[in-house]
């Protein structure tokens, strides 16, 4: 009986093994730290360093209180606005900000590794996808690989995957911006004939007549909770979303783990440390008389 019973044992534990081998995880921490790796010193500040891109979708504060007609004009207002505790709007669907620290940001098991401080109150959320990056080329620029950081809506049956959105330059100022969707949709970036009077809601600095703009889209939240269109709600989701009053929100601030980056598909990544950070709008959704909704961002932080 003794020993069948260490047979049985020895069967089991290979079917052990063999569960754990299987898990859909695919690391990128294993073997010897990654060379590209940048050590944090005595001068390593918290907050984020750099803006490296921005490119918001139409929206009522895209082109209000700063100007640029380049691309690299426009990342340059991106910081200086977030330099001073600005509020800097991603604009409707799609739109984005990455930026970068001046070290790499470490993965704290159990613990969240970020946190990005936003403007959201109850029932005034306006969620934004994050998304890290290592630099894996060590080249200093944000130009490998995105890994999506999944919240609590991920594999919900109503989120978009793959969702695309083409925003067309009006012809004359105080226009509506016209999009089209890769599912037969359309609509309307209204203007607000009353509110943000620049000419423009489209990016001045975006010379095409149109882009198009790709990620995660969450179905909104927004309800006319007066019926008669004079006050609207844009309700809370749970957690993993910047400009979102959910559980992870601590003095404005979302916090995030590392440890929820997937690949398409929902697979695990683990990830020692990130690089860079992408938010981007996450809802296509208006409110009446106070336009659509837009993801903003104050300040990142290395926790």
């Amino acid at each position: 009986m003794k020993m069948r019973f260490k047979i049985i044992v020895l069967f089991f534990s290979a079917i052990n093994v063999f569960l754990v081998a299987s898990c859909t995880l695919d690391p990128l921490e294993s073997g010897p730290k990654d060379p590209n790796y940048r050590e944090s010193t005595s001068s390593s500040k918290a907050g984020f360093d750099k803006v490296y891109d921005f490119l918001p979708a139409p929206g009522q504060f895209i082109n209000e209180n700063y100007t640029a007609k380049t691309q690299a004009e426009a990342i340059q207002a991106a910081q200086s606005i977030l330099d001073n505790n600005g509020i800097l709007s991603l604009g409707a669907f799609g739109g984005y900000v990455v930026v970068g620290f001046d070290h790499s940001v470490d993965n704290n098991k159990g613990a969240y590794d970020f946190s990005i401080k936003c403007n959201s109150f109850t029932n005034n959320s306006e969620p934004g996808i994050v998304w890290v990056m290592q630099d894996e080329n060590g080249n200093g620029i944000p130009d490998d690989t995105w890994y999506e950081l999944k919240g609590s809506e991920y594999g919900n049956s109503s989120v978009y995957y793959d969702y695309e959105v083409t925003y067309f330059r009006p012809e004359s100022s105080g226009m509506d911006v016209k999009w089209e969707d890769n599912n037969g949709n359309s609509g309307t970036i209204d203007y607000q004939t009353a509110y943000h009077k620049q000419g423009f809601y489209y990016p001045l600095w975006i010379n095409n007549s149109s882009y198009t703009l790709k990620g995660t889209r969450l179905s909104g939240r927004t309800e006319d909770v007066s019926g008669n269109g004079t006050k609207w709600q844009h309700h809370d989701f749970d957690w993993g979303y910047a400009d979102n009053y959910g559980s992870d929100l601590l003095e404005q601030e979302n916090r995030f783990d590392i440890d929820n980056a997937i690949k398409p598909g929902g697979i695990i990544v683990s990830l020692s440390h990130i690089d860079f950070i992408k938010v981007q709008t996450a809802i296509s959704e208006k409110a009446g008389w106070t336009g659509e909704l837009s993801t903003e961002v104050r300040s990142f932080t290395d926790l």
